[in-house]
């Protein structure tokens, strides 16, 4: 009630307020409202509503040019004033800002501590800043793989057991990778997207490789066959900027340039690399439309690492790309995107050799010649869950021209398409699932139609991955060129070229099928199981005969098994170890284009990792 009547007073100051200051007020006994109230207070209820000012009593007349009295000092001796400092408790205190609030509750992370508030992973800004942020990390990849595959004699060594076209299976490879990140960027990252990103990320690696025959890791047949190598390469260098918002929930557009890594689909089918590019990227519709338009000039690997090598010129080969994803299409919880990735290879005039002194450019098959190709890859992927059914699809068609086929010296129109789908369905803690591919082959090499597809750069997630013999190891492919695989090092294709990583795409191939089950079992929060079987054959050999110069070659590759464990002690991706073991048995097909000396029934590839993240 003292406040109401306070606010009242106020509200009714006037001239005749600021008069009756002036002059003694009259002796009169306060009434019971006033009781109580401080002096001021009383006064301002005496006073006369009335004032000589009518215009205060209303709206100022238009054109008034009344001055308003002198404003009236509020006296009031009863109120409590702020208390003092040391009148808080000790143990609050003011914090400079929102990110630092938690470091009063007592929660404070020491710099080497991943898992809690820490400021070297961007949980709290810069010193002396409110929206600069900085994001260190660190991951440490370790490699043992022993394997065996079919050994090509070399023609200057005829060691014991190597008299045959292929010798002694044997080899090693260990692998010692960190990448080492930082991250500097600004933004309140919890509601929004950073405004601007500079990211730089060095890979250092050292590898040791032994081999059972010599020319298998080095061109010099002199040498042993065992090598060391290190090496340091640059695999992320961008500044990522934040274009603008178009939306209150932070749809956005952003353009990130720089060595960055991209992936053109879910499971790294077509093109999957940390390449020097520029990206235009964003969403629309509450993150339910997202798009792509990308561009870049490959940087040419280091042979022994795969990491980027600066130290090289830039290859004369171009890949752009345009998709579009829509997530909830065609149902709640399933993913749909449509692509279109364009390569330009510009290599015809370029002679290139490897690390180790193989030819990889033109790749020594057919008529060892150079080329130029233009293909436009057209695509649909899809990603997510019908129901209770998990699903990745893929589907791609090649369409192009190779300047100079390998086996006419003439132009050949491009014609090929790839598909691939692996189902999966939750039983508890068990997921099985089912895997089916189809690369198409060239029957007809000697035609102006190319038809066996290949990728511009496969990494693929597929089948059990690198836990796959096929997919995990390369095969020489001997007898019928030099230098050439028959397929790559983590890639499913059959596609014949020299080198994943520095050998030009071949649409003169056999293709490629796989066939395939295989489960998970999550037997503990910190350890999985699993399982893969696959089968897989040729599509068509005619690739393989002419270049072979026989009759006939079946199309069996052979079974394929496989299985792994993955244990994470913290059960998070911080320490993750894996172990797997695979065996290749041939079929029919594998078998007539590899018989080793030793007439091995079957291939082995084993894998130790282990991954520390910080």
């Amino acid at each position: 009630m003292k406040r109401a009547v306070h606010i009242l007073g106020l509200l009714l100051l006037s001239t005749g307020a600021a008069a009756a200051q002036d002059q003694p007020a009259p002796d009169k006994k306060p009434d019971e409202k006033s009781q109580g109230l401080p002096k001021a207070d009383i006064d301002l209820i005496g006073a006369d509503k009335k004032t000589e000012h009518p215009e205060l009593d209303g709206r100022r007349l238009p054109g008034s040019e009344q001055s308003f009295p002198p404003p009236v000092t509020q006296i009031n001796p009863g109120a409590v004033s702020a208390p003092p400092p040391e009148a808080f408790p000790a143990d609050q205190i003011p914090v400079p800002d929102r990110w630092r609030l938690i470091e009063t509750l007592g929660v404070n992370a020491d710099w080497f501590d991943p898992y809690n508030q820490n400021a070297l992973k961007g949980d709290r800004p810069i010193k002396g800043t409110t929206d600069w942020f900085v994001a260190l990390n660190a991951i440490s990849d370790t490699v043992v793989e022993p394997r065996s595959f079919p050994l090509p004699v070399a023609v200057q060594t005829g060691g014991q057991g190597s008299l045959d076209t292929f010798g002694r299976d044997g080899s090693i490879d260990l692998s010692q990778t960190v990448l080492l990140g930082a991250s500097v960027f600004k933004g309140a990252t919890a509601f929004k997207p950073p405004e601007i990103e500079f990211r730089l990320t060095l890979g250092f690696n050292w590898n040791y490789a032994e081999a059972d025959e010599r020319r298998i890791l080095s061109i010099d047949s002199s040498k042993a066959p065992h090598r060391s190598d290190d090496f340091v390469g640059v695999q992320e260098a961008f500044v990522d900027y934040h274009i603008r918002d178009v939306s209150e929930r932070y749809d956005f557009d952003s353009v990130r340039v720089g060595i960055q890594p991209f992936s053109d689909d879910f499971r790294g089918f077509l093109f999957q690399d940390n390449q020097l590019g520029i990206r235009l990227f964003g969403d629309r519709d509450d993150n339910r439309w997202q798009y792509n338009l990308a561009a870049f000039a490959l940087l040419e690997k280091d042979t022994n690492s795969g990491l980027n090598d600066l130290g090289q010129d830039l290859r004369h080969d171009y890949v752009m790309f345009a998709n579009l994803y829509r997530q909830d299409f065609p149902t709640p919880g399933f993913t749909s995107q449509v692509t279109v990735a364009y390569n330009a290879d510009r290599e015809a005039t370029d002679i290139h050799y490897d690390k180790n002194g193989f030819p990889v450019r033109p790749a020594l098959i057919g008529d060892d010649r150079a080329r130029d190709f233009d293909v436009v890859y057209l695509g649909y992927n899809g990603d997510g869950h019908f129901g209770q059914v998990n699903l990745t699809a893929s589907a791609y068609a090649a369409l192009g021209q190779d300047r100079n086929s390998i086996f006419t010296d003439k132009p050949a129109n491009i014609r090929s398409w790839f598909a691939a789908a692996e189902p999966s369905y939750d039983i508890d803690w068990i997921r099985v699932k089912v895997s089916g591919l189809y690369a198409s082959g060239d029957s007809n090499p000697h035609d102006n139609t190319e038809t066996g597809f290949d990728a511009i750069y496969e990494n693929p997630l597929f089948a059990g991955a690198d836990t796959s013999y096929w997919i995990r190891q390369s095969i020489p492919f001997a007898g019928g060129g030099q230098g050439v695989a028959l397929n790559g090092r983590n890639g499913v294709l059959a596609d014949l070229r020299s080198s994943k990583d520095e050998g030009q795409s071949n649409f003169n191939n056999p293709g490629t099928i796989l066939l395939g089950a295989g489960a998970d079992f999550d037997v503990l929060p910190q350890l999985r199981l699993s399982t893969n079987l696959n089968h897989l054959w040729f599509v068509n050999t005619a690739v393989l005969q002419t270049l072979r110069q026989e009759g006939t070659i079946p199309n069996d590759i052979g079974w394929d098994y496989s299985v792994a464990a993955t244990y994470r002690p913290l059960m998070t991706q911080n320490i993750v170890f894996r172990a797997s073991a695979a065996v290749l048995d041939p079929g029919a097909g594998f078998g007539d284009l590899f018989t080793n000396s030793g007439h091995d029934s079957r291939y082995y590839s084993l894998l130790l990792n282990a991954i520390v993240t910080y």
